[in-house]
């Protein structure tokens, strides 16, 4: 059985990472896994939000097994590493190089451990049980995180709060997490998975056209000048004003009811 599994539900489609035994920590061989099932959901037409969460109780994803990593990967040639890593989808499938403007939820049940914590990061909207805890421990052996970690987290949480987690290697509970806005919200681990599931579905029954415009004019407006991020969101907003989605959407509110929409 695949350690990675990719489940169906409706438009939303649930992925857990399933190594329970070894904290949820990716082999090569299940981060490739997890990189196949990203670009799935990607092309899939009828995906229209993710799930992703670890098997257990007990950790999201612990990062890399470092039992299968060899730690002097930075010291190969620059070529092999840039093909590998540089150039490639980064650890779990969507920290680099892999942009997917759709939404993606992470139901942190758990430990959110380096990588594991990389891969939160990189999804829209963040869950967790209240026995989850985060850390960056890179500092504490040597090296630093490498797969979005130092650029997603200040975006997230603000530098002063992003420079504590990552120079002490530190890990951040639950609250604290909840506090500083790395989650959106503490969900009890019995129902943690039931209440990202809803939300997912009720993502999926917003516009699928409107999410993925938004979504990239977000990403892309990341470090742009104020005036240059604003006519993105200007002409991002007449070219969806084009679609059926939005046809769909205004004769909905007019007739009082919901909007049956198809992403064209």
């Amino acid at each position: 059985m695949s350690d990675i599994r990719y489940e169906a539900h409706g438009k939303v489609r649930l992925i857990t990472i399933d190594r329970p035994t070894k904290m949820n920590s990716l082999d090569f061989d299940a981060n490739d896994r997890l990189v196949e099932v990203w670009r799935q959901f990607d092309a899939d037409d009828e995906a229209q939000v993710a799930v992703v969460t670890g098997a257990g109780a007990q950790s999201f994803c612990a990062g890399a097994d470092l039992k299968t990593y060899t730690m002097n990967f930075a010291r190969r040639p620059a070529p092999e590493f840039r093909s590998r890593f540089t150039n490639g989808p980064g650890f779990a499938g969507i920290t680099r190089n892999l942009d997917i403007d759709k939404p993606i939820v992470a139901a942190i049940n758990g430990y959110a451990i380096s990588g594991g914590f990389e891969l939160a990061l990189a999804c829209d909207v963040r869950f967790c049980s209240p026995n989850a805890e985060f850390a960056l421990q890179d500092a504490k052996w040597g090296f630093h995180a490498c797969d979005g970690g130092l650029i997603r987290l200040p975006q997230i949480v603000g530098m002063g709060h992003a420079m504590d987690i990552i120079l002490s290697g530190d890990r951040v509970d639950a609250e604290h997490a909840l506090r500083i806005g790395l989650v959106n919200r503490i969900v009890p681990q019995a129902t943690l998975l039931e209440y990202a599931m809803a939300y997912a579905h009720k993502l999926a029954s917003r516009s699928p056209l409107s999410q993925r415009f938004a979504k990239e004019v977000i990403r892309r407006s990341v470090g742009m000048h104020m005036g240059e991020a604003l006519r993105l969101e200007s002409a991002s907003f007449h070219d969806l004003g084009q679609s059926e989605d939005l046809a769909e959407g205004t004769t909905a509110f007019r007739e009082r009811r919901d909007a049956q929409f198809k992403g064209r």
